[in-house]
């Protein structure tokens, strides 16, 4: 059987310096769920998730979004076969077990919408007719920050609110992007991960995940930090309930992906960011001043964390 460390060496030897990232995705994962990417193209965020994607031995599909992709071309449709003369079910891409949407902002708000169902609930209606998708079941999406308004549709809060984490992927150090050169320069875009999990182990991994002891204090210092972002006179939209709870189901993941059996503060210092940055809004005042990053951080620094972690 694959172990954790085995699933990761596989990915960090594959994709030069994205150890940081790959972490991340796999607490959705295990967590059942999504991971919105977004960087300037050319950086690496479709290989990445696709290289991810590799080792796992369940369904992938991919998705290309533009302006013109109609919501039933992800979630499937209901046509009539004139042969039998009955409506036959044709499931969309969104029935796997990660569903790639490249370049998410480019389609429509109506097909972006078509999304917040299943990556909510883990089914699709389709006609009046429900359809469970399969487990686990996570999204990856990227988008680019730097694109004009012509032909895209920033992803609004809602739909934000729906990822556990959002990563900005920057560019790589001088040594990293050598390392780049060296093994990707006769064959870009290669990808060189193996298929090595399957669903059955991974819902294992997530049941074994969701054990980890997280102590009441622990609890209250992530409910501190969330409400502390409602409180705060630079901020317009604060964490929301599913906040709380993404920090602390990922914050349970970290903590087994290091090998513990419980959480620590650290632990959540280091998912609070990913998680909670893509959720919040700044006020007109502090946009003028501020970035998000530098209140969030303010806060986190300022909550009193605990001593130390209870078993």
């Amino acid at each position: 059987m694959v172990t954790l460390q085995e699933f990761r060496e596989e990915l960090n030897e594959a994709v030069v310096g994205r150890e940081k990232e790959f972490v991340l995705l796999l607490i959705a994962l295990l967590q059942g769920g999504h991971v919105l990417l977004e960087s300037v193209p050319g950086s690496g965020k479709t290989m990445m998730a696709k290289s991810f994607a590799n080792t796992f031995k369940g369904i992938f599909k991919r998705v290309q979004f533009t302006p013109d992709v109609l919501p039933s071309d992800v979630t499937g449709i209901r046509f009539f076969n004139p042969q039998t003369q009955e409506f036959v079910l044709k499931a969309g891409p969104v029935q796997a077990n990660i569903l790639l949407a490249d370049e998410v902002n480019r389609a429509t708000p109506r097909t972006q919408s078509s999304l917040l169902e299943a990556m909510e609930e883990k089914q699709v209606t389709i006609d009046g007719e429900t359809i469970e998708l399969p487990t686990p079941f996570m999204v990856i999406a990227t988008q680019n920050p730097i694109e004009s308004q012509q032909g895209t549709f920033p992803l609004p809060a809602a739909q934000l609110d729906r990822f556990l984490f959002k990563l900005t992927i920057d560019y790589p150090s001088f040594d990293e992007e050598h390392e780049i050169l060296r093994q990707y320069g006769s064959k870009p875009g290669e990808i060189r991960t193996k298929a090595l999990v399957d669903a059955q182990l991974v819902r294992q991994w997530a049941k074994e995940a969701g054990e980890v002891t997280v102590h009441e204090d622990i609890e209250r210092y992530i409910l501190k930090i969330v409400r502390a972002t409602r409180e705060h006179p630079m901020m317009e939209l604060g964490l929301s309930s599913r906040a709380a709870l993404a920090i602390l189901q990922a914050t349970r993941a970290k903590a087994y992906i290091e090998g513990r059996k419980y959480a620590t503060p650290d632990d959540v210092k280091a998912i609070v960011a990913p998680a909670a940055l893509h959720r919040l809004e700044l006020s007109t005042e502090g946009m003028l001043t501020r970035s998000v990053e530098e209140v969030l951080n303010e806060i986190v620094n300022h909550v009193t964390a605990p001593i130390e972690a209870t078993v």
